[in-house]
């Protein structure tokens, strides 16, 4: 009669220890290499930065010594500032600020208007607010430069629009059209959502107003949201280059991204300049994000719950 062969009891656990860490290591080894695909561009742009445009095109990917500026040339960042670019960086600073926090007014009382009031057509309202989402930029581009352009009593307009420049290259032009945030509303509405109706319920039994219902009650809680909505909004309108290359007209009112394309001209570029100028360009995106991270994924998941 043959008997059954059975496996050691110290063999069969020390293979269950052995698998999941070889599973943990590929899974490791796999985001690793994912990651650093992913930094490598910025990294050698970063790297870029203080070469010269010789060493530049002298780069080898399968050459490591030449990763590394043969001279490292740390007068890139110097001279991009004296090149007007302080200038540049602080109207994009401007634009970009101002513009973020109207979306955070009026996504904030939009979505909260759309999540918690009950009003006919809201419904057919929201549905006409995300249906602007498919609407490419490139189409609403030309109306909107001549609604700017005969703005009433702006630019030495008369009361119907004609006569000079409306807000084309100011300030007012390159902030107020990029007010409305259909992506905002959806955000704040869909996460205003996922909060206990309990809440507002128990401040209306003790008097409080709409507004100080979503002041006071609601908006204290949807930092997580807001600080999504935050990054997206300061990201989009700081990398924007479409609108602000069409409403500037002078030196003084041009933004970041523009004032990169200055660095091409038609027959030569300094492509040392140029990185060093992405390089201070990113800074701002990268500090707000790492200051919001702890609140971006949270912000992410939460507005998703619920439709």
């Amino acid at each position: 009669m043959a008997v059954a062969r059975t496996e050691p009891v110290s063999t069969l656990r020390s293979e269950g220890r052995t698998w999941p860490i070889i599973r943990r290591t590929i899974l490791y080894v796999s985001m690793s290499t994912i990651g650093f695909i992913a930094v490598f561009p910025f990294l050698w742009s970063f790297l870029g930065s203080f070469k010269t445009s010789e060493d530049l095109f002298d780069f080898a990917i399968n050459n490591p010594s030449t990763y590394l500026p043969v001279v490292w040339k740390f007068d890139n960042y110097t001279t991009v500032w004296a090149l007007n670019f302080g200038r540049f960086f602080l109207n994009s600073a401007f634009v970009s600020a101002s513009i973020t926090l109207a979306h955070l007014i009026l996504a904030s009382t939009a979505g909260y208007a759309f999540a918690r009031l009950e009003f006919r057509g809201r419904d057919v309202l929201f549905i006409a607010v995300i249906a602007t989402l498919m609407v490419p930029f490139q189409v609403t581009m030309v109306p909107l430069f001549i609604m700017i352009k005969n703005f009433p009593f702006f630019g030495g307009n008369n009361w119907q629009g004609a006569g000079g420049f409306g807000m084309v290259n100011t300030y007012w032009g390159l902030i107020i059209p990029m007010f409305p945030t259909a992506y905002g509303t959806f955000l704040l509405r869909q996460f205003f959502q996922t909060l206990p109706k309990e809440l507002e319920d128990a401040a209306r039994i003790d008097g409080a107003s709409e507004f100080r219902i979503y002041w006071n009650v609601m908006l204290p809680l949807s930092g997580a949201a807001l600080a999504v909505l935050t990054v997206f909004s300061f990201q989009f309108i700081w990398n924007d280059f479409v609108w602000p290359f069409i409403i500037t007209k002078s030196e003084e009112l041009k933004t970041i991204q523009v004032g990169l394309a200055n660095f091409r001209q038609e027959f030569t570029t300094d492509w040392g300049l140029l990185m060093a100028a992405t390089m201070v360009a990113t800074l701002p995106v990268l500090f707000l994000f790492l200051m919001t991270q702890r609140y971006f994924v949270q912000g992410i998941a939460l507005s998703g719950i619920k439709g």
